[in-house]
C-alpha cells in the first residue's frame, strides 16, 4: 500500500465524513434543548439548492454558504413553527419535512441543472495545500475546517456556557426552567435554528465541494445518518466526532472497493453499508437498555406551561 493510495484515502475519508459531522452537530444541539427532528435529510436538500443557487447567481462561494444556512435555517423555523407553537406531532412533523424538503430541493434545482458552482479558493498557500504530503493537512475545503472547529465549540458551549446549560435544562426538565424564568420555546427555538443552519451548510457540502453541479436527491440518505449518529454518539460531542468518521471509513470502502473491481461482493452491497451499519449500531446500543439514560429527559415532549 503505497503512501499516495493512503493520503488519497483520508482525504476522501474527510470529504465523506464532513457533511454528516455539520449535520450531526446541529442535531446534537436541536436534542439537547429536548426536540426531535427527523427532518435532517430534507434540510440538508433545501441548504444543498439554497447554497448551490446563491453562489451560481454571485459567483461567490461564501455567499453561497451563508445562503446554505438560511435556508436550512428557515426550513427548521417551518418545524419550529408546527411543533412549538402549533404543538403538532414531533415525529409526524419532521418526516413531513423531509418529504417537503426533497420535493422542494427538486423543484428550484430545475432552473440549475447543468449550471457548475464556483469553487471555493485554498485558505492555506498552495505550497502547502497542493503538496503531495502536507495536503493530507491543508487541502480541504474551508467547509472541513469549519465542522472540525464547531466540534469542541459546540463542546464547550453546552459544558462551559450558561446559555448551554439554560439550553441542556430545557432539554432536562422543561417545567423547572419554565418555572425559574427561562423561556423555553424561545431557547428551543433558537437551537433549531442553528440545527437547520448546520444541516443547510452540510447539505451545501455535495452541491458545492463534493460535486457541484446540481442533481436531485444528492445528499442520498446522509441525513438520516446523521440523525442516527447522534443516538450512537450518546448525545456527546467527542463521540460524535469518532462516530463521523466511522461512518466516514465505511462511506469511503464503497467508493475503493468499486474502484478496485472486488469481485466477491455486489456493488450495491457496499453501497449499502453505511446505513446497514447504522441499523447495526443502533441495534447494539439498544439492547444495552442505557441509551434512555443518556438522551434529554424531555427529547421528543412537547411543553405546554
Amino acid at each position: 500500500m503505497s503512501l499516495d493510495f493512503i493520503i488519497a484515502a483520508i482525504i476522501t475519508v474527510v470529504g465523506l465524513t464532513t457533511p454528516i459531522l455539520l449535520a450531526g452537530l446541529g442535531e446534537l444541539v436541536v436534542e439537547k434543548a429536548g426536540v426531535l427532528n427527523l427532518g435532517v435529510e430534507g434540510m440538508m436538500l433545501i441548504g444543498a439548492i439554497s447554497g448551490f443557487g446563491v453562489t451560481v447567481m454571485t459567483f461567490n462561494p461564501w455567499l453561497g454558504v451563508l445562503g446554505a444556512a438560511a435556508g436550512g435555517a428557515l426550513s427548521a423555523l417551518l418545524f419550529g413553527v408546527l411543533v412549538l407553537s402549533l404543538n403538532s406531532n414531533q415525529v409526524a412533523t419532521g418526516l413531513a419535512l423531509s418529504i417537503f424538503g426533497t420535493g422542494l430541493s427538486s423543484l428550484i434545482g430545475l432552473s440549475f441543472v447543468g449550471r457548475i458552482a464556483a469553487p471555493f479558493g485554498s485558505i492555506f498557500p498552495a505550497s502547502l495545500a497542493k503538496h503531495p504530503i502536507l495536503q493530507v493537512f491543508f487541502g480541504y475545503s474551508p467547509l472541513v475546517y469549519f465542522a472540525l472547529i464547531m466540534v469542541p465549540l459546540v463542546a464547550w458551549f453546552l459544558k462551559s456556557t450558561r446559555a448551554g446549560l439554560i439550553l441542556r435544562a430545557v432539554g432536562e426538565n422543561d417545567h423547572s426552567a419554565h418555572s425559574i424564568g427561562y423561556n423555553v420555546i424561545g431557547v428551543r427555538y433558537a437551537a433549531i435554528a442553528f440545527g437547520g443552519a448546520m444541516a443547510g451548510i452540510g447539505g451545501a457540502y455535495f452541491s458545492m465541494v463534493i460535486t457541484p453541479m446540481w442533481a436531485e436527491k444528492m445528499t442520498a440518505g446522509r441525513g438520516w445518518i446523521a440523525l442516527a449518529l447522534v443516538v450512537f454518539a450518546g448525545w456527546r460531542t467527542g463521540r460524535l466526532l469518532a462516530g463521523a468518521y466511522f461512518f466516514g471509513i465505511l462511506m469511503a470502502l464503497e467508493l475503493y472497493a468499486k474502484a478496485s473491481g472486488f469481485s466477491f461482493l455486489p456493488s450495491q452491497f457496499w453501497a449499502a453499508m453505511p446505513y446497514l451499519m447504522t441499523v447495526v449500531a443502533l441495534t447494539f446500543i439498544s439492547s444495552r437498555g442505557n441509551v434512555g439514560a443518556s438522551a434529554p429527559a424531555c427529547l421528543g415532549k412537547p411543553f405546554l406551561p
